[in-house]
């Protein structure tokens, strides 16, 4: 079989895609942070790229889609240290060649750790977070990846269907993130003390790269450019506007007062919720999917006040709770007209539960195996080198204690045109030379004039 071109160009478009959602993912999680921690945050996934990129390049990708078992791919197919660049290596029968479906899957790894980060924030060790998503990718993601994907447990024995990731990413992150913040505790001053997103533009440019790059994340996981692909291209579309809507009506009944945090959040959880039912339900299914996704995770965004779990930007609310309507969707809505893998119509569309079951059983698993190795990291990490900051490094910031740095650096200039910028807008800057001078000539002491 000879390369296909449509499909390796639209793959390796997808790819990139893909890729721009993780910095997305930086800008909106940094946004919605606090001033003082927005480079911790945003440090987290951008590392994730870095760290997590090599790990599937080496072993990831072999256990993932390996042949094998029912949890683990065979790890010497795919190895790392091997080159696949002959005219037969390619993926299957879609003509595209094996490097850019390895790289297009990459980027999946990338994000879903990264995901986790958002729960994390304001609190969490640096190096903490590098061994625990070194862990964690290794022990649940590369694993649950080839349950779903590669002919393992939840895809290949029980059946249940995830087209982009619903199982794999979002609940599997999610469940994580909530093992984590149970494992960390609440912020210093939570809920008491106002945390609110120190940076609303910042919350909507990053939502908006994330749901420019989910068109790859979906639409590119049916891997060749047919109709298919047509189908998740515009469920995607209009199962997040859908959601966004679905958050503002729930805020402006609640709150009297629809928000654009919350116009940003809705996109993201309908963008969640249809990542698994993208391919199996029709458009119409799919808004109404947004629209409910939007409203029942603007609700549960609350739960964390409610249980007294500090799950500091909703991951959990979000990621875990969309990802879970989006999983149980296709058991509702999911049919045969728009794709063969659909074995039996969903419960409200052909009256049999057993789809639904299947997607249930799906979740179920990876929630539990997810946050009870999540779980173990995370304390294992905590007892050892310690996964928490101290509670001054906290309320001081942990931009400048783990990074030495600050996202914004707000204190005048100092030198021969002192004052800098904010001296130039007249702005708590400095008095001319001339001025001191004078002031110094008929208040100081002879010894301060000559020193001034």
């Amino acid at each position: 079989m000879e390369i296909d071109t449509g499909n390796t160009a639209w793959l390796l478009v997808s790819t990139a895609l893909v890729l721009l959602m993780t910095p997305g993912l930086a800008l909106f999680y940094g946004g919605l942070n606090r001033s003082k921690g927005v480079l911790n945050m945003m440090m987290m996934s951008f590392s994730s790229i870095g760290l997590i990129s090599i790990l599937w390049l080496f072993y990831g990708f072999t256990v993932a889609f390996g042949e094998g078992g029912k949890f683990w791919g065979d790890l010497g197919q795919y190895l790392g240290t091997k080159t696949f660049v002959g005219e037969s290596d390619l993926w299957g029968e879609t003509g595209i060649p094996l490097y850019v479906f390895i790289t297009f899957q990459m980027m999946f790894a990338v994000i879903t750790v990264a995901l986790i980060s958002g729960a994390l924030s304001d609190r969490a060790k640096f190096a903490g977070w590098l061994l625990f998503a070194f862990g964690w990718a290794t022990l649940v993601y590369f694993p649950v990846a080839h349950m779903v994907w590669g002919g393992g447990l939840i895809g290949g024995d029980i059946g249940a269907l995830d087209f982009a990731g619903g199982t794999a990413v979002h609940i599997n992150a999610g469940a994580a993130a909530l093992a984590l913040v149970l494992v960390l505790g609440r912020r210093v001053g939570w809920p008491r003390e106002s945390m609110k997103p120190h940076n609303v533009p910042l919350v909507a440019l990053g939502a908006g790269l994330l749901w420019f790059g989910w068109f790859g994340f979906n639409a590119g996981s049916e891997l060749t450019a047919d109709g298919v692909t047509a189908l998740a291209f515009v469920n995607t579309q209009v199962a997040t506007a859908g959601a966004l809507l679905g958050w503002i009506v729930v805020e402006w009944l609640r709150d009297r007062k629809p928000t654009l945090v919350g116009a940003s959040s809705g996109a993201v959880a309908g963008l969640v919720a249809i990542t698994p039912a993208c391919a199996f339900i029709t458009p119409a299914a799919s808004v109404l999917l947004g629209l409910v996704a939007g409203a029942v995770c603007a609700v549960a965004v609350g739960l964390k006040y409610r249980l007294g779990y500090d799950d500091s930007l909703d991951v959990v609310g979000v990621h875990f709770v969309g990802g879970w309507i989006g999983c149980l969707w296709i058991g509702l809505f999911g049919t045969a007209s728009v794709s063969e893998l659909v074995t039996s119509d969903g419960l409200l569309v052909g009256g049999n539960a057993s789809l639904l079951g299947k997607q249930f059983l799906g979740a179920l698993i990876v929630t539990v195996y997810s946050f009870v190795i999540a779980y173990a990291l995370g304390f294992v990490i905590d007892k050892t080198i310690g996964f928490r900051v101290s509670a001054e490094a906290e309320v001081e910031g942990i931009d400048v204690a783990e990074h030495a740095e600050s996202g914004y650096d707000m204190s005048p200039t100092t030198g021969s045109s002192a004052g800098g910028a904010f001296a130039m807008a007249g702005i708590g800057g400095t008095k001319p030379a001339s001025e001191s001078a004078d002031e110094a000539d008929e208040s100081a002491p002879v010894s301060e004039k000559v020193a001034g």
